[in-house]
Formats: C-alpha cells, sequence, structure tokens
C-alpha cells in the first residue's frame, strides 16, 4: 500500500502529520487489496481570516477508486470525517463484491 499525503498552501507540522498517517493504517484492516491512497490536506478562503481546512481522500484498489472530501475548521475534524466517508464507502463494495 502507497500513501502519498500532500499539503497545499501550508506547511504541516508533525503532529499533523503523525494524526494522519496512524488513522490511515486503520483503512488496512477494511480491504486487503488497497493499491493507493493519496490525502490531500488544503487550506481554502485564503483571502478571508477564516480559513476552512480541507481533507480529501483517494483510495485505489483494484477496478474501484474512492474520493471523499470534507471541510471543516480543523485538519483533524475534515480528516476523520473524511476517513469514515471513505471506509464506509469500501465496506459497502465489499459487501456488494462477497454477495
Amino acid at each position: 500500500m502507497n500513501v502519498n499525503i500532500q499539503t497545499v498552501r501550508f506547511e504541516a507540522d508533525s503532529k499533523l502529520l503523525d494524526h494522519v498517517n496512524r488513522k490511515i493504517q486503520k483503512i488496512e484492516n477494511f480491504h486487503d487489496r488497497i493499491v493507493k491512497i493519496d490525502v490531500y490536506l488544503k487550506l481554502d478562503n485564503v483571502v478571508h481570516q477564516i480559513k476552512d481546512k480541507i481533507a480529501e481522500i483517494r483510495v485505489r484498489i483494484p477496478r474501484h477508486e474512492f474520493f471523499v472530501k470534507h471541510t471543516s475548521k480543523s485538519f483533524e475534524a475534515s480528516f476523520d470525517s473524511a476517513l469514515e466517508s471513505v471506509i464506509t464507502q469500501i465496506k459497502k463494495t465489499k459487501e456488494k463484491q462477497a454477495a
């Protein structure tokens, strides 16, 4: 499994990267044939004082690709919400394949 984490318009601190790496490992529990995971952490509304934090997760498995995007006031919350959504998608696809 290849994991790629990119930050856009900011430099992530090690605490945030550790959080993402630790949580992303949980995806392996839901599907054993994951090829690649891309995580994008972005700042939105850079012009305004309040910056929304966007987390995007793209998971590739053979014959399927999952993409989720979530926005909130913290990267951790955005990433956690996106991770839950992508895990739900993976579970549903795996259940359909098993049936």
